[in-house]
C-alpha cells in the first residue's frame, strides 16, 4: 500500500508530534540521554512556541504514560478546574446562558504546566532547565512560522487591534500577522519561562522542580494573572465585555493528580483512556458495541464500515452528553456504560439506515438528558466558520475549536507517553503582558443548565475534549497515538485503531487512509452547535460509497481529499522494534527515529 512518507522503525527510539520541531527536539532529548518522560516534556514545551494557533502555556495537558520501571501504565490529569466564583448563579446574573467561548469567563486553572512537571519529576531525568532550553530557544530567538499560524492571525486581527491591545502588542508584526515562513520571537514568553528556571531553586532536583511549580501556581505567574482578570473588561462571544472570575487563590489550591486510566479489552488488545472528566470513555464505548460485529470482513474504506463505526459513535457520544462529568463531582455510571449487557442491548439500535436521533441509553437511577436544540444554535455562528479538519473553526470574536497539538514518545528503556496538550490558543482571551501568553478557555465545555453532569460548578474539571489514546497488546504495552480535533479527537483514533486491528495495517498506512467524521450531537465548543446526521468523508472516497451512505440517510457529503485528521503514533513490537507514523495533511505532523 502507497504511504505518503515511511513507517519510521527503530531499536533506539521514536517520536511522532503534530509539529516537526517538537518531534526533533523529543528526539534530540533522547539522543542526549533522557527518557521519553524528558523529551515528551521538552517536546511539549516547543509546541507552545511552534504551534501557539493550538496550545499554550495556560493550556491544558492530559497524559498516558507507561512506567518500564513499574510496568504500569498512569494518567496525569492536566485539566485544570473552574474558577471558585464561577456557579451558574454567576453566569445568569450576567444575562448568559452559555459560557462565553473566548474572553476571561471561560477560562480555568491552566493545568499543563504542572502536568509536565508533575511527570517530569517523578518519571523524568532532566533539569527543568534542560527540557524548557529548546523553548525558551525559540521564543527568544525566533521560530518559523506555518502558514496557518498566519492565517489564524489575520483572521483574529481586527479583535485583537480593536479589543484585546495586550494579544496584538504579541502577535502583530507592524500591525499584520507574521508571514509564513519567517522567523517569529516571543521575548515575553522567553522571559517567563526563564525566570522559572531561575526560581527552580532546591537541593534536588525534584525539589528544584517543585520550587518551579510553586512559582507558577503560588508565585508571579498566578499573581499576574489574577491582576489583570481583576482589572479588565475583555470582549468576548457574548459581544460584550466582561472580567475575569480567575484567582490566585484558584491557582494555589490546584495540583495535576495522577490516576489510573479507564481500559477496555478488544481482541486481543486493552484500550487505555482518561476518566469520564474527559471524552475518552467514548472510545471504549464505541469499542463495546463494535465487537459484535465482524469489521475484518469489511473493506475499510467501504461504505458498510463507514456506516457501522459512525453509528456506534453517534450511541457512545450521545451518553457522553448524558453521563460523562467530573467523577468529584457527580456519579458516572462507568461500569455499567462499559458492560457487555449494555452494550448488547445499545447494539441493536445499529441499523441498516442512517438514525437522526440522538439517544442516549437508559440505566436507573440516572437522569439521561441531552439537548435536543443544539442545531438551533447555528446561527449564532458567522457564515465564514467553515469546519476544517483538526485546524481552528474561528467565528466571530476568536471563537474556535479543534485545537490542539499531540506528542507520542518511546525510549530505548520502553517507557512511553501519549499526550494530548491543547487551549491557551492566542485566539482564546488577551496575552497577559507580564507573562506573554494568554489563558485557555476550556471552561466554555460547562452546561449553565442545573443538574447536568457536566454542569458548571466552583472548582470542578471541564468534561474537557482532549483524549490521548494508549493500547497493550496481549498484556504489554504497544501502542501511543492519538490526535486533535476536539470531538473528532476519538472518531478518528477510533478509526485508526479499528484499521490496525482487523486490517492488518501499520501506523503510516492507517494515518494515510481517507478518514470521515460525524457531527451528529452537540458539539462541546461554544456556541454548542450541533448537525444532525452530518457525516463528512475525506474527498478521497469513492462516489459509490457516497452514494452508499446517501442511500443510508446519512447527511453525508464529501470534504477536500487530505482533510480528516492530524493523527500520530509510536508502537513497540515483542522483538524490540520501534515504529512510528505521523500525519501527512497540512504538512506540519512528524515522526522520527531510529
Amino acid at each position: 500500500m502507497f504511504t505518503t512518507r515511511p513507517e519510521i522503525a527503530g531499536t533506539f527510539g521514536v517520536v511522532a508530534s503534530t509539529h516537526w520541531l517538537a518531534s526533533q527536539v523529543g528526539m534530540a532529548v533522547l539522543e542526549r540521554g533522557g527518557n521519553a518522560f524528558d523529551a515528551a516534556t521538552a517536546a511539549a514545551f516547543t509546541l507552545h512556541v511552534a504551534e501557539p494557533h493550538l496550545n499554550g502555556p495556560g493550556g491544558d495537558a492530559p497524559i498516558i504514560l507507561h512506567s518500564a520501571v513499574s510496568g504500569r501504565q498512569h494518567v496525569i490529569c492536566g485539566q485544570g478546574p473552574s474558577p471558585a466564583a464561577a456557579s451558574i448563579e454567576a453566569f445568569e446574573k450576567l444575562g448568559l446562558d452559555l459560557v462565553p467561548g473566548t474572553g476571561l469567563l471561560c477560562a480555568v486553572v491552566p493545568g499543563a504546566f504542572d502536568a509536565w512537571c508533575v511527570m517530569l519529576r517523578d518519571w523524568g531525568t532532566w533539569e527543568l532547565a534542560d527540557v524548557l532550553a529548546y523553548a525558551i530557544g525559540y521564543a527568544r530567538n525566533g521560530v518559523h512560522v506555518v502558514p496557518r499560524v498566519s492565517a489564524t492571525i489575520s483572521r483574529v486581527r481586527p479583535l485583537f487591534q480593536e479589543a484585546w491591545p495586550t494579544s496584538a502588542e504579541v502577535f502583530l508584526v507592524n500591525g499584520d500577522a507574521p508571514a509564513p515562513g519567517s522567523l517569529f520571537r516571543r521575548p515575553a514568553l522567553a522571559d517567563t519561562y526563564e525566570r522559572l528556571v531561575g526560581e527552580a531553586v532546591g537541593a534536588t532536583r525534584e525539589g528544584r522542580i517543585d520550587a518551579a511549580r510553586a512559582a507558577w501556581y503560588k508565585g508571579f505567574v498566578a499573581e499576574a494573572v489574577d491582576k489583570f482578570f481583576r482589572g479588565q473588561d475583555i470582549l468576548d462571544t457574548s459581544g460584550r465585555r466582561h472580567r475575569g472570575l480567575l484567582t490566585a487563590d484558584d491557582f494555589a489550591i490546584w495540583s495535576a493528580s495522577v490516576e489510573e486510566p479507564l481500559a477496555y479489552d478488544y481482541r486481543d488488545h486493552t484500550v487505555l483512556k482518561c476518566g469520564p472528566w474527559s471524552q475518552g470513555p467514548v472510545f471504549l464505548q464505541q469499542l463495546a458495541l463494535l465487537r459484535g460485529f465482524d469489521l475484518g470482513d469489511l473493506d475499510p474504506v467501504g461504505g458498510e464500515f463507514v456506516h457501522l463505526v459512525t453509528e456506534a459513535a453517534k450511541l457512545a457520544y450521545a451518553d457522553r452528553e448524558a453521563y460523562y462529568g467530573d467523577p468529584n463531582f457527580v456519579s458516572v455510571p462507568m461500569e455499567t456504560l462499559l458492560s457487555d449487557d449494555y452494550n448488547g442491548n445499545r447494539r441493536r439500535l445499529i441499523a441498516e439506515t442512517a438514525s437522526a436521533a440522538l439517544r442516549p441509553g437508559s440505566i436507573p437511577g440516572y437522569a439521561a438528558e441531552v439537548d435536543h436544540h443544539a442545531a438551533d444554535r447555528l446561527a449564532l455562528l458567522d457564515d465564514d466558520a467553515a469546519a476544517g479538519a483538526g485546524e481552528p473553526t474561528l467565528a466571530r470574536l476568536g471563537a474556535s475549536g479543534g485545537d490542539t497539538c499531540h506528542i507520542d514518545v518511546i525510549d530505548r528503556f520502553g517507557n512511553m507517553v501519549s499526550a494530548t496538550p491543547s487551549a491557551g490558543w492566542l485566539q482564546s482571551s488577551p496575552v497577559i503582558p507580564e507573562l506573554g501568553f494568554p489563558m485557555g478557555s476550556r471552561g466554555q465545555m460547562f452546561w449553565l443548565k442545573p443538574g447536568l453532569p457536566n454542569s458548571l460548578e466552583p472548582s470542578k474539571r471541564p468534561r474537557t475534549t482532549l483524549s490521548p489514546s494508549f493500547a497493550l497488546r496481549d498484556g504489554e504495552p504497544w501502542m501511543a497515538f492519538g490526535t486533535p480535533g476536539g470531538e473528532q479527537q476519538d472518531q478518528w483514533s477510533t478509526i485508526m485503531f479499528l484499521r490496525m486491528v482487523h486490517h492488518g495495517l501499520g501506523i503510516q498506512q492507517a494515518i494515510d487512509l481517507p478518514s470521515f467524521h460525524s457531527e451528529h450531537w452537540p458539539s462541546s465548543f461554544w456556541p454548542r452547535v450541533a448537525r444532525p446526521g452530518k457525516l463528512v468523508l475525506e474527498g478521497r472516497f469513492a462516489d459509490d460509497v457516497l452514494e452508499d451512505l446517501l442511500a443510508r440517510g446519512h447527511d453525508a457529503s464529501r470534504g477536500e481529499d487530505w482533510s480528516e485528521g492530524r493523527l500520530s503514533g509510536a508502537r513497540i513490537e515483542a522483538d524490540g522494534q520501534m515504529y512510528a507514523g505521523a500525519n501527512p495533511r497540512g504538512m506540519q505532523g512528524y515522526a522520527v527515529g531510529r
